[in-house]
């Protein structure tokens, strides 16, 4: 829960068209299943004890709390990463082509 009260994971989840609410609550019964032995494609370490859940195009970044319980910080779309590393690969070639 946030300063609101609201809880930013959960809205993001349910703010998502139902098909992609599915793949995540499928993503998250295996975490569940498998705990820190779920790998990819389903998790992927990031740093620490930071891990990417990565159900379709979807990106949830969480870490285990005590034994087999989960907290989900973050959710995101990986398009918006994918375009967002085109975007910079754009101004990188143009600062190099106008340098």
């Amino acid at each position: 829960m946030d300063h609101r009260g609201k809880c930013p994971p959960l809205e993001f989840i349910e703010e998502l068209p139902v098909m992609e609410q599915a793949k995540i609550r499928n993503a998250l019964r295996l975490l569940q299943e498998f705990g820190t032995n779920l790998s990819m494609p389903h998790a992927k370490p990031v740093q620490g004890k930071l891990w990417e859940l990565r159900p379709g195009g979807i990106r949830s970044f969480y870490f285990a709390y005590i034994e087999q319980q989960f907290v989900i910080l973050h959710g995101y779309r990986n398009r918006v990463r994918k375009r967002l590393a085109a975007r910079l690969r754009l101004h990188c070639d143009e600062c190099r082509i106008n340098g």
